[in-house]
């Protein structure tokens, strides 16, 4: 692919933002998702709500953005992490950018995020890459512009490289793929929330609780756990979803069904950009060392970024939606 015009090389935070938890910390505070409001809203951007075809039956709930009186270079699907929505902060601020830079975007609500936990029965959980990509399908039906890329953060940048391998063999036409932190090999990743600052396994824990018992509340028929279930760890949480609401039998089958870790991301034919930090305190580093990548496929790690922060300034702007608006804007809109 061409040399972009803005790498991890460029990213350089001052000293006391050079701490990884004081870049996840912030880039997930209160402060950042207003930041995020009113960056979105200083575009001027049209944003409707619309219900995607997930194939099924499945519903899920996204949102469209244009700037009117503009002509796009094309369409950007964003996908959140974990736990996340479209309204998170990087989420808001990678649309600013990216609608800045001329392009439309798309904002996926996976399967019970965003409040969106009553249009489907069956939880969510991260196999379920099925349903997201006949999602985008359906996204690029509804807003048939060309090119189309798809950018993801944390689990949304698994869920993003995983789509584009399997765009395809379904006929989707993705120009780019760029993922920022994502999730590697889902086992590694568990294993270094349990061994870190236990502030993030408390942060998703909770999260996840919460999401839980929203859905027990909906459909109280098919969700009829008790609260004991709420009180479970992260692991024994996980063991628990999988072996009521999955097929996979087993926690191993589960986090080997969605790992792209080693040699699964080398038959990737959509060129890629991934953008990783060396201090991630969630994902681990050494993974990505280990990837096998095609030639048309560029990997940057940055020192410093914490998990998916990569804050610049006081004023909490990130480098990593600035990367994603540069990378996409080289490709398609040079």
């Amino acid at each position: 692919m061409p040399f972009p015009s803005l790498t991890a090389s460029d990213y350089r935070p001052p000293p006391w933002l050079r701490s990884p938890h004081v870049q996840s910390a912030l880039g997930s505070s209160p402060l950042r998702r207003r930041h995020g409001e009113r960056s979105l809203a200083a575009c001027g951007a049209i944003t409707t709500g619309h219900i995607i075809d997930g194939g099924d039956g499945v519903r899920l709930h996204g949102l469209h953005s244009v700037v009117p009186g503009a002509e796009p270079h094309g369409l950007v699907l964003l996908l959140h992490g974990w736990e996340g929505s479209v309204d998170s902060s990087y989420m808001r601020l990678t649309a600013a950018k990216l609608l800045q830079a001329g392009f439309e975007v798309f904002r996926l609500n996976f399967r019970d995020h965003g409040d969106t936990h009553h249009l489907n029965e069956e939880m969510f959980h991260s196999n379920r890459i099925g349903e997201v990509v006949h999602a985008a399908c359906e996204v690029a039906r509804r807003f048939a512009r060309r090119p189309m890329a798809v950018a993801g953060y944390s689990l949304g940048g698994n869920f993003a490289l995983r789509l584009a391998l399997h765009a395809p063999s379904v006929g989707l036409p993705l120009a780019h793929v760029a993922a920022i932190c994502p999730v590697l090999d889902p086992a590694r990743t568990m294993e270094a929330m349990e061994n870190g600052l236990p502030l993030y396994l408390w942060y998703f824990e909770r999260k996840w609780r919460g999401s839980l018992a929203r859905k027990r509340e909906l459909f109280p028929q098919l969700h009829a756990f008790d609260d004991s279930v709420l009180g479970l760890r992260m692991r024994p949480l996980t063991q628990w979803m999988v072996e009521r609401h999955t097929d996979f039998g087993s926690l191993d089958r589960y986090f080997d069904g969605y790992s792209i870790a080693g040699e699964r991301l080398a038959a990737l034919s959509v060129p890629a950009s991934i953008l990783m930090a060396e201090d991630d305190p969630v994902i681990p580093v050494d993974g990505f060392r280990a990837l096998r990548l095609p030639s048309t496929a560029r990997l940057e790690i940055s020192p410093w970024g914490g998990h998916c922060g990569f804050l610049e300034s006081r004023r909490l702007d990130g480098f990593a939606e600035r990367w994603v608006a540069q990378r996409l804007a080289d490709v398609l809109a040079g």
